[in-house]
Formats: structure tokens, C-alpha cells, sequence
């Protein structure tokens, strides 16, 4: 990618918001060149989702200008920014899936003929959308039977097909295989060939640093700076991200191998469809058992059969060295075995409810409806959390869906902590939340091993699963096929590990 022209086509000066009085944009300057894929990174906080929805128009500036192609704009709306062809491809897919994928990429925009929709004109308009990024999909199938990465594919070929200008991308790799995030790319960089200016936020470092030519870096609602990622170090991206040093972050606890401390919990032979095929697992006091494995591989499967959300097949758990029937997740909570679903928003945190609400929400599940606790002791008991976890703001009375994903996060680990488990099987505790909270998650988990817990870890990015770990399982088609400690793999030599095929290829 060469030098940027001269002119942005989007250009964002002065931009200031506020919230009653706090300040969550603080005279921000941002610019996006045609032609170029441009990151916006910050922690959990740091104004990113705020000046975005000041972009596409949800939300009003209180200072400061916006300028497309050099002009000032104003942009009062979502469908005023689509107007002027911005256009945004959510994490959560915001299509329908009861619809066509023809009836998707032209909603609200069908060809019409004798008063009514033109149907063999929207079919042929979608297949050239579609063909115009080299995809092939059939425009008259139904949405809902694609996978989520093809369906992704489809909210970006209608953004393009109503001649997006800026095209922001929020998240979209946070559920697709490395073969899928590979033809997304590869979209992009087609986009970018068209002079599309493309804002790609994730929280995937290695992907930034693929695909972008530029990020700017936000902190505490002010811009730290504006830099190529050929001339910035991952690590002091990271640093510029937090405001401080990783130096003095903590490390795992390695394992001591001349300790055996006892069996907590012993999977044997367990089974449950395809995707769980005999799995033998045990996790023992104090371990932070890391599970690897590729997307489908069978770790979440496997993890909701240890922590009784659901039932095997066949094959018995063994708690303490007696048969565990966990009959569902009460029971499980019931013997100090919590779980913390990869699926936030459906299984997880209750977003209309306040924090407070959501943190003794577990507590109040085992009291039951008669012993119902104080708003006092709620309050005493949630505050207790908000300080121990660094959930902001630290008011537990805010909505819990208006947090960010890190603070989300730390509001579902603190319901679960409230419970005091003995095992804590975590599922992707780290998807979607910035690097901060990132490294705050993963030092909290090696507390709580210290302090006496189990817990089992599961992360899609094997350096994570590295850096936790004091033991890894890898599992792989429906099996664990390999027990390892960290200390005896590298990123590559697991990474072969999760990855090899059956027959050793």
C-alpha cells in the first residue's frame, strides 16, 4: 500500500462526548484513507465503541466535526451514515435469518415492477454482489442455513452492494476458523483494491498487524497516536493500549513436579454424540488446566459435560473419588463446580439487569425464592466484587449490558466467585475483550489457582492457553490425544498438536 492520498475520506476532528461529567471523548482526531484498512485499539473503556457510534451517526457529538471527502457532514443517524456510505458489519450478525440471502443483501432496497417486488432482478443484483467479491452462494437459499462465517460474508456484500465509501468491521473474525478468516481477508484486500476505506476492530493482534496498514490508539477517551504497523512493535502497542509497562506482569505458576496434589474431578470415557467420543480427563487441586484444540475440535462439549450443563451419553465423572451424576448445572454449583459459558450475551450476563442484580444472581438461585436476600446485603456483597475485580464503573446499579465486553466479563466471574467453587471451567473467557482485561482475566485465574482453586481454561489462542496453564489437554476430533506441560511446548509445537489429522498428516 502506497502513501494515503491527500484527502481522507473520513476525517473526525475535535470530537468530544460526555455523559453527564465524565468526559468520554476528549477532542479525538481519527482519519481513514481510501484504500486502506485502518485499526482503532484501546482497552475496554478507552472510547472506541463511542467514537464509532459517533461515526454512524447513533450517537451526537458535543464538540467537534466530521468530514468526508474534505466536507463537513452531518450525521444525525444511522441512515444518514448509510447514506453517505458508511456502512457497518456487526459481531452480531444484524440480518434475518428466515430470509433469503438475496432478501438480506436488498432489504429495504428490491427492485420493484408493477407495484410489487421484482424478485428475479433482487436474485440476479444479490449473485452480483456476491460474485463481486468472489463469492458463490446461492442468493434464493435460506439465510439461517449458512454457517456464521458465510453469513458474515453476506452482511459485508450488502454493506458493498449499497456502495459503502467506509466500511467498519466490528469483530468479525471472533467466530470463524483460520480458513474462514482467510477469505475475509481476502474480501478486504478486494475492498481496498475498489479504494473502500476499511475500519477493522478486533482484539486478535496477529490479525491487525496482517491485515492493517494503519491504527490509531485510544486511552482513557483521548488519542495516544496515529501509527503504521510496520514501524510499531507489537509490544509497544500493547504498552501505548494499557499506559504501562508489561515487564512486572506476572507469569504462570509452573507446575511443581514433585508435588501430585489430589484429584478434583476425573472425566472417564465420556461421551456424548460426535462431538465427545471417550474422553479421559482429571483436573487436581490448585491446576489451571488449559485446553486446546481447533475450532469444532469438542472443548466447549467436553467442558459442559464436567460441569454438568450437560449430560454424557456414556461414561461417569468422579468428584472427590465418587461418582458425580450432575444431573444439570444446579447440581453441579451444588458440589463447587461453576461454569462460565464462551456464549456472554445468551448464557451469561443478563444484560438488563443490574450489575448488582447479575452478581448475586447465582446466590440467589441457591437461597431460592423464599429466603430472598436484602437490596442491602446485595449491595454490600456486589460493591465487594466491583473493588476485588476493577469492574468500571464501579456502580452497582448500572446496566449490565451497557458495560464493556472486559467489564461483562468481570461481572460473570464475579457471580460465579460469589458462589466460592471449588473448579472453575472457563470457556473463552477472553473473547472479545481488550488486552488490558485481557491480562487482568488471565492473572485473576492464576489468584485463584494459588488460593486453593481449580480451573479449567479454554482459549482459541494457544499463547493464551501457554502463558495460563499449568497443564494442557489437547483435544482434537471429539478425543484428548495428548497431556503436556507448557514447559515441554512451544506455540508452533501445539499449534502441530491441535492441528494434526488423525492419520498423523
Amino acid at each position: 500500500m502506497g502513501e494515503p492520498t491527500t484527502v481522507p475520506v473520513l476525517e473526525v476532528s475535535g470530537a468530544t462526548v460526555r455523559f453527564g461529567r465524565e468526559t468520554v471523548l476528549d477532542d479525538v482526531a481519527f482519519r481513514m484513507f481510501p484504500g486502506e484498512v485502518h485499526s482503532l485499539m484501546g482497552e475496554n473503556g478507552a472510547g472506541k465503541s463511542t467514537l464509532v457510534k459517533a461515526i454512524t451517526g447513533a450517537l451526537a457529538l458535543d464538540a467537534g466535526e466530521i468530514r468526508m471527502s474534505g466536507e463537513v457532514v452531518r450525521i444525525g443517524s444511522p441512515l444518514e451514515a448509510q447514506r453517505l456510505g458508511i456502512r457497518t458489519v456487526y459481531q452480531e450478525i444484524d440480518l434475518l435469518p428466515n430470509l433469503s440471502v438475496a432478501e438480506n443483501i436488498l432489504l429495504g432496497r428490491e427492485p420493484r415492477r408493477f407495484g410489487g417486488i421484482d424478485w428475479r432482478a433482487t436474485r440476479r443484483l444479490a449473485r452480483e454482489a456476491l460474485a463481486g467479491l468472489g463469492l458463490d452462494i446461492d442468493p434464493a437459499s435460506l439465510l439461517g442455513t449458512h454457517s456464521v462465517a458465510v453469513q458474515q460474508l453476506v452482511a459485508i456484500a450488502r454493506a458493498v452492494s449499497a456502495e459503502a465509501r467506509v466500511l467498519i468491521l466490528d469483530e468479525p473474525t471472533s467466530s470463524l476458523d483460520a480458513d474462514e478468516v482467510a477469505e475475509l481477508f481476502r474480501i478486504v484486500r478486494e475492498l481496498t483494491e475498489r479504494g473502500v476505506a476499511v475500519l477493522f476492530i478486533s482484539h486478535f493482534l496477529d490479525q491487525v498487524y496482517e491485515l492493517c496498514d494503519r491504527v490509531t490508539v485510544l486511552r482513557a477517551g483521548a488519542v495516544v497516536g496515529e501509527y503504521r504497523t510496520t514501524e510499531l512493535l507489537r509490544i509497544d502497542l500493547v504498552e501505548k493500549m494499557l499506559g504501562r509497562s508489561l515487564a512486572d506482569q506476572p507469569k504462570r505458576r509452573p507446575a511443581d513436579p514433585e508435588q501430585e496434589t489430589p484429584v478434583v474431578l476425573e472425566g472417564r470415557d465420556l461421551r456424548r454424540g460426535a462431538r465427545t467420543r471417550g474422553v479421559d480427563v482429571e483436573v487436581r487441586e490448585t491446576e489451571v488446566v488449559g485446553m486446546a484444540g481447533l475450532l469444532g475440535a469438542g472443548r466447549t462439549e467436553l467442558a459442559r459435560l464436567l460441569s454438568g450443563v450437560d449430560r454424557p451419553d456414556t461414561g461417569v465423572l468422579v468428584l472427590d473419588g465418587k461418582d458425580a451424576r450432575l444431573r444439570g448445572p444446579r447440581r453441579g454449583i451444588a458440589l463447587g463446580i461453576a461454569y462460565s459459558s464462551e456464549d456472554r450475551r445468551a448464557e451469561g450476563i443478563v444484560a438488563d439487569l443490574t450489575v448488582r442484580e447479575n452478581i448475586v444472581l447465582g446466590i440467589q438461585a441457591q437461597r431460592g425464592v423464599l429466603r430472598p436476600m436484602s437490596k442491602a446485603r446485595q449491595t454490600e456483597l456486589a460493591a465487594s466484587w466491583i473493588e476485588a475485580l476493577g469492574i468500571r464503573p464501579a456502580n452497582p446499579e448500572a446496566i449490565a449490558g451497557t458495560l464493556s465486553g472486559g467489564n461483562q466479563q468481570k461481572v460473570m466471574l464475579a457471580r460465579l466467585l460469589a458462589l466460592a467453587p471449588r473448579l472453575l471451567v472457563l470457556d473463552e473467557p477472553t473473547r472479545g475483550i481488550d488486552v488490558g482485561a485481557k491480562v487482568e482475566v488471565q492473572n485473576l485465574v492464576g489468584e485463584l489457582a494459588e488460593n486453593g482453586m481449580s480451573v479449567v481454561f479454554i482459549s482459541a489462542e494457544l499463547e493464551e492457553v501457554l502463558r495460563v496453564s499449568t497443564r494442557i489437554v489437547v483435544v482434537r476430533d471429539g478425543l484428548a490425544v495428548a497431556d503436556v506441560s507448557p514447559d515441554d511446548v512451544s506455540s508452533a509445537s501445539l499449534l502441530a498438536l491441535v492441528s494434526r489429522s488423525d492419520d498423523g498428516a
